[in-house]
């Protein structure tokens, strides 16, 4: 029997590899029914949002969706639509694997480190207050009652929010994570020097979490600490574990660590629900240019194949990819560390990876 799976596309670049990614999902031979619906830049010309409820009633009834970068406009516009989906689905959990592969230009030849992220609190809560609004003017006034502090009426506001509840299942999942990969350690990032309230929270009731899990090493490291550790001597760390907007940052600077965004594959996981999609954005400016590394979505799918319980697919397709960057021949231009001339593209990756799961057969 097929699994049926909506299909996201996205937009800027996100149709080319969606397509790269499908291509070799399929040649794994695991039986998929694709419900293609469409979001982003697209979906909002055509259904007036850039996410349609069909997408969200799609998603609840297949459980498994696989996501193409959206473009987010930046200061104007509509709000992201992957933190949209991500609370409408209450994907809580964002996975981020970053592990390097032999041949990839990098600093370093042995990263094999998961961001575990919180995808529903923090500053990407959602909650603002536009500068000169009623509603500003009212937040203004109450931290002025209630602190003692003047702030700026031309001040806008953007509410960073942790809540015990919210912190509680993402650590719990970073643990039961380790557990059921035979991971050796969980750091908590945090910054509760500065923001006891907020971080502090999330700082203590990750040690009470971990009390829970005597079998696995845990820590805690300030935010800035683990920047420095991170450049110096990433292989220290096995699991990190971090509130929503460091966990965006810290995740991407890891891609850097392993040799770009392009080999970053992500999740964002629910208790019932799961949404697959790589790290990096839309890059509207490379869109129709079939010129973009679709290796991160290709890893996001074989990520998708493994919580499906078809881990001879997924492994196959890492596989695959591990031999084609190793070779270094079938390569986009970002991962060319010279001879950039020598790059080919999007649709040709992966017929690089196809024949490479051929040959493996």
């Amino acid at each position: 029997m097929a699994y049926r799976i909506t299909l996201l596309p996205g937009d800027g670049v996100g149709p080319e590899v969606t397509d790269a990614a499908v291509r070799v999902i399929e040649a794994t031979g695991v039986p998929i029914q694709w419900a293609t619906m469409t979001i982003g830049a697209r979906a909002l010309e055509q259904h007036g949002t850039p996410l349609p409820d069909s997408v969200i009633e799609s998603i609840r009834e297949n459980k498994v969706a696989l996501k193409g970068p959206v473009t987010t406009p930046f200061a104007t516009g509509f709000r992201s639509v992957n933190v949209a989906l991500r609370q409408a689905l209450d994907l809580y959990a964002c996975l981020r694997p970053c592990k390097t592969f032999p041949g990839a230009a990098s600093l370093y030849s042995d990263v094999d480190l998961v961001i575990v992220r919180e995808n529903t609190e923090d500053l990407y809560c959602g909650i603002e207050f536009e500068r000169g609004t009623p509603a500003a003017g009212k937040l203004i006034k109450l931290i002025a009652e209630s602190e003692g502090k003047a702030v700026r009426e031309d001040s806008g506001f953007s509410l960073k929010m942790i809540s015990e509840f919210g912190t509680r299942r993402i650590v719990k999942f970073a643990f039961d994570y380790a557990r059921a990969y035979r991971r050796k350690k969980v750091s908590a990032v945090h910054k509760s020097n500065i923001l006891k309230f907020s971080d502090g929270l999330f700082l203590n009731t990750a040690r009470e979490v971990a009390k829970r899990y005597p079998d696995v090493e845990f820590e805690d490291v300030a935010l800035d600490t683990v920047c420095m550790r991170l450049v110096r001597r990433p292989q220290a760390f096995d699991i990190l574990v971090l509130p929503n907007f460091y966990g965006d940052f810290i995740s991407e600077l890891c891609a850097g660590l392993i040799g770009g965004l392009g080999l970053a594959p992500g999740a964002n996981i629910g208790d019932a629900i799961s949404v697959f999609e790589p790290t990096h954005g839309s890059a509207p400016k490379y869109a129709g240019l079939n010129k973009v590394n679709p290796m991160g979505m290709m890893l996001s799918g074989a990520l998708m194949l493994r919580h499906l319980g078809e881990v001879k697919a997924a492994s196959k397709i890492e596989g695959a990819i591990t031999a084609v960057v190793k070779e270094g021949k079938s390569l986009t231009y970002d991962m060319k560390a010279e001879d950039v001339g020598d790059s080919i593209g999007t649709s040709q990756v992966a017929d690089a990876v196809i024949e490479k799961m051929k040959q493996s057969r």
